[in-house]
């Protein structure tokens, strides 16, 4: 009963004498001990077997309201406590005491509340303090001596399907190891495995199929028990189901074959679910390429007739395709990282072309290669602006969160002939928006130390469009030269990138460079330092039909470079660098590409001693004829130094074997430089080696040996070289 009508009861009982109560509600009080009545024969008189019964109120309304306690208005006030002595309230119901009931009436009493609990009273234990550890019980506590079942997995009618191995792979019984706590442990293994190959089965559109496992001991030798369990479970597939019919439930597309030509199922394939769910997806994939970027496929429908000769299922697909749409204009929300002048710079499609999904993610992956954002998103957005045609304008909005723009990098390595060196670098990616990047760098090593600053804008006024701003000041230390080198350059470029490698690239600039060498002079017979101004304007395009930057395995490429210069020292001296290079790339089968690669380089209009050491041709090293020291194939001097030349050829073949994500590259490299102007067929030196590859996502890991087939004095017999890509 509620708080209210539990107080009413009490004020009820609190106005009326105790004897009074007995006869209105009963007429009298029962008699009590063995001569009295039963319940049936027990007469009750009522008021209307009496009429001189007064019926009136037993207590005026006026003495049943003072009775009322005072209730607050309050709904959540807590209940008013009770009146701790109700024996003194007149007219109360007297309680008496256990046991002191009077004669003839029944004790009804309660007898006195038990002491409490002390614990009770104690504060709760902090969570952090709370003992969490299971409670254990004795069943629980298992012996390390105690016995453990060992038992031997046997399956039979799934390999003639091909599912054994993934049957394997997820069954609790190969999962136990062969060992269980008991012979029932091992029949609920044995169990779930029915189920596991019942699921197999019917994956492969075997829907009758059905399975059942044996428990028994092995037997051992002369008779004797082993102490070993088999579990066997065996598979019964039953009959193959096909596809009867083909249906898809989807608006008008054009062209109009353009899901049933995408959903590769016919009629008499096996159901099988790896191969339905994959056409289904291909359905999700290629419309939004073609247009229809709120596709959205539904749940199939496979109704099995399993009454019939022939064991078959109707297939049912629902595809809602949503409007065909065209490409709107971008639209921005979040941190305004990029404006949208500068956000147009990326989309590689013009508003009105017909929306594919692939353009949507080139822009999403341009925009994240920026290093900008901590976070992005591009996603298309209905507009209901209809284009001439009948399709929808799609908006696409650019999530933007900006995240940190600075970062801090280091490296270290080691190649024969250019020692040890370790680079650091501090880069601010955006310090003059948009994409104005500000890089310092330090490198410290055994033969080159330098310090360098460079200002980078990225994608100006076109993807993939840089413009970059250089200085530095060096020191080199190679065989073939001592150099202290400042240099100032300047350089627009339109370069590949893994996002999107570009057919046509190029780049071109100027460059102002002041350096003091060491140069042997041959008149003199000794070395000695001259001081070299030079003034160059580089440039390079680059022709490429290669399928991949780091790891082509087919295609080609043809590179010219042309550097226009003038060297000051004892006059001024003006020349013509140039370099042609091609390299090829022919797949065998899936797991061999031959590659090749062929390199001439000239210089015009001076003589080498009157060039300064570092704007010479020099081969050897990784990127020329391995095997070779960097920069020590050529001319030498007397004691054995290189000393450069005018021209090089360079030439290279390589059989790239690749076995999973490991390869095996032998090769063999050829090439010289040369005094002349013009490079020679002669006088080639030749070296051979063998490479280790190891394939990841951003490209090969490469290690070569090579050795020198032509050693001369002072080439060392083996050379290693350590990179991250192929070697051309």
């Amino acid at each position: 009963m509620t708080g209210r009508h539990y107080w009413l009861a009490v004020a009820l009982l609190a106005a009326t004498p105790a004897s009074a109560q007995f006869n209105q509600q009963q007429g009298t009080a029962p008699a009590r001990g063995p001569d009295a009545p039963k319940a049936k024969d027990q007469a009750i008189p009522t008021t209307a077997d009496d009429p001189a019964v007064d019926t009136g109120p037993i207590i005026p309304d006026s003495a049943f309201d003072a009775a009322l306690p005072t209730l607050s208005g309050d709904i959540n006030a807590p209940l008013e406590p009770m009146p701790k002595d109700a024996a003194k309230t007149s007219g109360s119901v007297q309680v008496q005491p256990v046991g002191q009931a009077g004669a003839g009436q029944a004790d009804t009493t309660l007898p006195p509340a038990a002491a409490e609990n002390p614990e009770l009273a104690q504060p709760l234990i902090p969570l952090t303090q709370f003992d969490t550890t299971p409670l254990q019980t004795a069943a629980d506590v298992k012996s390390a001596n105690a016995p453990e079942i060992r038992y031997d997995t046997v399956l039979t009618g799934l390999q003639k399907l091909g599912l054994e191995d993934e049957f394997k792979s997820l069954s609790a019984l190969q999962e136990g190891k062969g060992k269980a706590a008991n012979a029932t442990q091992v029949a609920a293994r044995a169990r779930e495995d029915e189920g596991l190959a019942v699921r197999l089965m019917k994956s492969l559109g075997y829907y009758d199929g059905t399975a059942i496992s044996l428990i028994e001991a092995e037997p051992g030798t002369d008779g004797k028990p082993s102490g070993r369990l088999r579990a066997t479970v065996t598979a019964t597939p039953g009959r193959l189901y096909r596809l009867s019919s083909i249906k898809v439930e989807a608006q008008p597309v054009i062209p109009a074959d353009l899901i049933t030509h995408n959903l590769p199922l016919k009629v008499g394939d096996p159901i099988e679910a790896a191969r339905i769910q994959a056409a289904e997806a291909n359905v999700s994939l290629v419309l939004p390429q073609q247009g229809y970027p709120f596709v959205k496929v539904g749940d199939r429908d496979i109704l099995l007739d399993d009454q019939s000769d022939k064991a078959t299922g109707a297939y049912t697909l629902p595809v809602d395709t949503g409007p065909r749409a065209r490409f709107g204009q971008l639209v921005t929300t979040g941190d305004p990282v990029f404006g949208l002048d500068h956000l147009n710079v990326f989309p590689r499609f013009k508003s009105g072309d017909l929306y594919d999904s692939r353009k949507t993610d080139d822009l999403r992956d341009a925009l994240v290669a920026t290093g900008l954002f901590s976070s992005l998103s591009v996603q298309p957005e209905k507009t209901g602006r209809v284009n001439a045609d009948g399709t929808e304008a799609v908006d696409l909005l650019v999530r933007q969160t900006e995240g940190p723009a600075r970062s801090l990098a280091g490296s270290a390595g080691y190649s024969t002939g250019q020692g040890f060196k370790a680079e650091g670098s501090w880069t601010h990616r955006n310090l003059f928006p948009p994409e104005g990047a500000v890089i310092g760098t330090i490198v410290a090593g055994t033969q080159e130390q330098g310090l360098s600053a460079t200002f980078r804008r990225s994608n100006a006024g076109k993807r993939d469009k840089t413009f970059l701003a250089f200085a530095s000041a060096n020191h080199n230390n190679y065989d073939a030269f001592e150099a202290y080198t400042a240099t100032i350059s300047g350089r627009w470029s339109y370069v590949s990138t893994p996002i999107w490698q570009k057919r046509f690239t190029y780049y071109y600039g100027g460059e102002l460079v002041a350096t003091n060498e060491s140069v042997f002079d041959f008149a003199r017979g000794d070395r000695v330092r001259r001081n070299y101004g030079i003034f160059a304007l580089p440039a390079q395009v680059e022709w490429d039909t290669s399928n991949s930057l780091l790891n082509p395995t087919r295609g080609y490429r043809l590179r010219l470079n042309l550097s226009p210069e003038g060297a000051v020292s004892d006059g001024v001296r003006p020349y013509v660098r140039t370099m042609i290079e091609g390299t090829f790339y022919y797949p065998v089968s899936n797991s061999l590409v031959i590659a090749g690669r062929a390199k001439a380089g000239s210089i015009q209009g001076i003589d080498r001693d009157a060039l300064a050491p570092s704007r010479r041709y020099y081969g050897g090293g990784g990127g020329s004829v391995r095997g070779y020291g960097y920069q020590r194939l050529g001319p030498l001097d007397p004691q054995g130094n290189p000393v450069g030349g005018r021209s090089l050829n360079e030439f290279s073949i390589e059989a790239r074997y690749r076995f999973g994500n490991f390869g095996i590259v032998p090769f063999l490299d050829a090439g010289n430089s040369y005094e002349s102007s013009l490079p020679k067929g002669t006088d080639l030196k030749f070296g051979a080696g063998i490479g280790g590859r190891f394939y990841t996502n951003f490209g090969p890991m490469r290690i070569d040996v090579a050795t020198p087939l032509n050693r001369r004095p002072g080439d060392g017999r083996v050379a290693l070289y350590i990179s991250i890509g192929q070697a051309y």
